[in-house]
């Protein structure tokens, strides 16, 4: 039936504790007649202890309308359902009630943390400790609430039983300045009048866990590890009561875990029942309580999704190995862990071993660094036992089960695929099954590198918030994935580490691990880039407004190294980061200059916050900022261009900047089209560029109109490429081009990696130009459909479900026609540019169909030889003709 569908409250996945006030409702219309959308909404919003209120608003618009009425209260609940009047003159059903509850104000804390360890033990995997507390709930109460955090992870349960599906709780976040608690409803778990358990799983974590690399860092945040929870009762009339809660502690059965080396849990240490009421606690002991004055964390909510088990994978091949291991091949190189089931006799010691990649027919660990990652798990005995580690995680596609029982089926253990929570919002397919593959492994990659925060890797010993990897992949990401939340959850951290330490760090949440601390281009950029890029992706301007000082403060900061010339060549930079031709152990000696980079970067972050401050209506802001990008723009041009048009450096990354970046004249860009051209047909179609090039090289090659080089190169398969690790059976983006060599080996640099999303930040393209599906106005209110065909592509399409609904572009070549359809949300409008240059057409809502002359698929320029790498016969004539060794 027609209706308003999946009504949900600011960027979150629930209703329950949120942190805004009067946070705004999003909703979407599905089934609708062509052409039919909304005129107006009405929004029924029934508070508990009020009368029951409707307020209607007119328009079109769908996604974050304002809050109706006075803001919530803190705890205050409502139901809020949405329905909308159409176009035709018909109503929609309402929706299905939405919970909208608030969470705590900071005066409401009042529950102490409690801590079973206030002193860590020497550095080292650490054990795990349980507390429980008896949790009296009394007859009168209506509902019962627990807020809860800790210093370090948590699992939860209430009366045996597990609470919720959280992973790894509460995250990480810059822990001096914010940590984020969850608001848990006990109504179905705990029955008034009666007692109940309250139990809690507590470990490390990123708090005091080792974290970094170099050796790491141990007790970043402190040395104790504890946990706060504050359950409160509300009564009939409206009035709250907190609940006592008296713990008890004692040492949990695992015995070592951490986040890099892996997890112990001898199952012998268990103590049944420990969760239920009537278990005899008199010989555990007492948490030391500590005063919350000691904390300078600021308790704020969650606005994004938790780390949850998102899927189950069960073993494409397994092999009983000549040592007696059991190898297993999951097919797929995941974030998570394993989950075993199995019986051995008391004291049966089984290890799990990861890895993300084979080597010479063995397990390829070097890339893990000093992350062991090895599980191990000590049996009972008590017949079949089901173990999964809680309190690690590991990046592999490759396990070997080392001690696996008599008897035991190895095709039951399963990999546990565990990332935030997002829902998929972006799709992409092809006639090209390698291309289609590489989208895959880029979705794979954002998924195992969303663990909370977006990180670098998820195996070895890093799993940092690069700033840089994630400035490059923004569009991608919020494409591909829901991810506003868990962006903005890690633009607070950088917003309050700019503010405390005076520039946006490398990574996020800061680490003193040894890598340089000075502002970088590319990097510190981030600060503007991706905040502009979520609210290009969602019409959200709330973002801009809560991020522009710390946009502005690095545009400021940058513009006050360069003396306020806007030429930034001085200091720290990072440049075109694992550029192909740079040595192994040197990733950042890359043929570009990087105070090229610098500068450009400079001048678009400049004009981005310049941008911003006018939509903010902050126009002698917007005045100032465009005078700093006209100042860097200046600089680029009389210093890395000549008057002929040539850019410095004379590389594939330094003419993309400048052509992506609007850096050049009219007659420049000419020059730096055509340059560009050059320099790919000289590389043989090959990559040439690192971080910084490689997001923007195909869209320079489009622009300056050589569709069909980008072409060449996206489908190119020798090394490097975009392809070649699809041709080596990746199922993930790697770190480098070359991470796997072609005969197998893992490449030699210390710092290797097959599970990066980075240089898949490609896919945007892919969306865009490929797909012909760009968002031409804030929020997708306005679609651009221009599919540029080549390649030899009889078919691409694109689909994105956007704030107003889903947005589709599909496109096929028969002949010399292509066919595209094009399909746009109702509150939306489209225009179609088709690829035979003819007058654009205004489109929407709905599904409209159009067509022109083009040219035939097998028509198309030839591309490069694409290469078997596994043929012998291939093999040897690459290295005949130079594009292998």
């Amino acid at each position: 039936m027609p209706g308003a569908v999946d009504l949900r409250v600011e960027h979150r996945p629930d209703g329950l504790g949120v942190g805004d006030r009067s946070p705004r409702l999003s909703w979407r219309l599905e089934g609708l007649p062509h052409g039919v959308e909304q005129v107006a909404h009405e929004i029924e919003v029934a508070r508990d202890g009020d009368e029951t209120s409707r307020t209607t608003g007119h328009g079109s618009g769908t996604s974050l309308v304002d809050w109706p009425g006075a803001p919530l209260r803190s705890r205050e609940r409502s139901h809020v359902r949405v329905r909308s009047t159409l176009s035709d003159g018909t109503t929609t059903p309402w929706t299905p009630p939405l919970v909208v509850e608030a969470g705590l104000d900071p005066q409401d804390w009042a529950e102490p943390f409690v801590s079973p360890s206030t002193e860590a033990s020497a550095d080292g995997p650490r054990p795990a400790h349980l507390l429980r507390a008896r949790l009296d709930v009394p007859a009168w109460a209506v509902r019962v609430r627990a807020y809860v955090t800790a210093h370090g992870v948590h699992e939860l349960e209430v009366d045996g039983e597990r609470l919720g599906d959280d992973e790894l709780a509460p995250g990480w976040s810059s822990f001096e300045h914010r940590l984020r608690y969850r608001t848990i409803d006990l109504d179905d778990v705990v029955r008034p009048g009666t007692g109940s358990v309250l139990g809690v799983w507590l470990a490390d974590g990123w708090y005091r866990g080792r974290l970094g690399f170099n050796g790491g860092l141990w007790d970043v945040y402190g040395r104790d590890v504890a946990v706060l929870v504050q359950v409160e009762a509300h009564r009939a009339d409206g009035r709250v009561e907190r609940l006592p809660l008296e713990w008890r502690t004692a040492p949990a059965p695992v015995v070592a875990t951490g986040l890099y080396e892996g997890e112990t849990h001898d199952a012998r240490l268990e103590q049944p029942g420990w969760s239920l009421p009537g278990f005899d606690d008199s010989a555990w002991e007492v948490p030391t309580t500590l005063p919350r004055e000691l904390f300078t964390h600021a308790l704020e909510e969650p606005p994004g999704p938790p780390v949850r088990v998102t899927e189950v994978l069960r073993p494409v091949a397994v092999e009983r190995r000549p040592d007696g291991r059991v190898r297993l091949d999951f097919g797929q190189n995941v974030s998570g862990r394993l989950r075993v089931s199995a019986a051995a006799p008391r004291g049966h010691v089984l290890r799990l071993h990861h890895a993300e990649v084979l080597e010479g027919d063995a397990l390829g660990v070097r890339p893990l660094r000093s992350a062991t990652s090895v599980d191990t798990y000590v049996f009972a005995g008590t017949g079949e036992e089901t173990w999964t580690p809680r309190f690690t995680l590991h990046g592999f596609r490759y396990a070997e089960l080392e001690g696996w029982p008599d008897g035991a089926d190895p095709s039951t253990v399963e990999a546990l695929v565990v990332h935030s929570a997002m829902t998929r919002t972006g799709w992409f397919a092809s006639s090209d099954p390698l291309l289609d593959r590489f989208h895959e492994n880029v979705v794979w990659s954002m998924r195992d590198n969303f663990v909370d925060l977006p990180t670098d890797c998820p195996q070895r010993d890093e799993r940092l918030g690069w700033t840089g990897d994630i400035q490059v992949f923004a569009p991608a990401a919020a494409f591909l994935h829901d991810s506003t939340g868990v962006l903005l959850s890690w633009l607070r951290d950088l917003g309050a580490e700019q503010r405390a330490q005076g520039t946006v760090r490398n990574f996020h949440p800061w680490l003193e691990c040894g890598f340089p601390a000075e502002p970088a281009a590319a990097w510190g950029d981030a600060a503007v880039i991706v905040p502009w890029t979520l609210y290009e992706r969602t019409g959200d301007l709330r973002i801009l407004r809560d991020h522009v000082a710390s946009m502005a403060a690095w545009v400021d900061q940058v513009d006050a190294l360069t003396g306020g010339t806007g030429l930034w060549d001085s200091g720290f930079q990072l440049g075109d980061w694992l550029d192909p031709a740079a040595p192994p152990t040197r990733p950042g000696d890359s043929a570009t200059d990087a105070h090229l980079v610098a500068t450009a970067y400079h001048a678009r972050s400049a004009a981005l916050v310049a941008r911003t401050y006018e939509l903010l209506d902050e126009p002698a802001q917007a005045d100032r900022c465009a005078a700093i990008a006209d100042r860097a723009r200046a600089a680029f041009r009389s210093t890395f261009v000549s008057p002929a048009g040539r850019v410095v450096s004379d590389t594939v990354t330094a003419l993309s900047v400048a052509i992506c970046f609007d850096l050049l004249d009219e007659r420049q860009l000419a020059v730096a089209g055509a340059r560009l051209v050059e320099k790919v047909v000289e590389s043989d179609h090959r990559i040439s560029t690192g971080f910084v090039g490689t997001p923007l090289v195909c869209d320079a090659l489009a622009r300056t109109g050589s569709p069909d080089t980008a072409y060449h190169l996206l489908l190119q398969t020798a090394c490097p490429s975009w392809l070649y690790p699809v041709t080596m059976g990746a199922t993930t983006v790697w770190e480098r081009w070359d991470s796997m060599l072609p005969d197998g080996t893992i490449n030699p640099g210390e710092m290797t990696s097959f599970n990066h999303y980075a240089l898949g930040a490609v896919v945007d393209h892919l969306h865009r130009v490929v797909g012909g599906l760009a968002p031409a106005a804030p929020g997708y209110r306005h679609v651009l459909f221009a599919p540029v065909p080549g390649g030899g592509l009889t078919h691409a399409s694109a689909e994105h479900l956007s704030p107003q609904g889903m947005v589709r572009s599909a496109w096929r070549r028969e002949g010399d026609v292509l066919h595209l359809t094009v399909e746009v949300p109702p509150g939306a409008r489209g225009t179609v540019r088709l690829p035979d240059g003819s007058a654009p057409v205004e489109v929407g809502p709905g599904t409209s169909t159009h067509a022109c002359r083009v040219r035939p698929a097998v028509d198309d320029p030839v591309a490069p030889r694409r290469w078997n790498v596994h043929d012998p016969q291939e093999r040897q004539q690459m290295i005949r003709e130079g594009v292998a060794s």
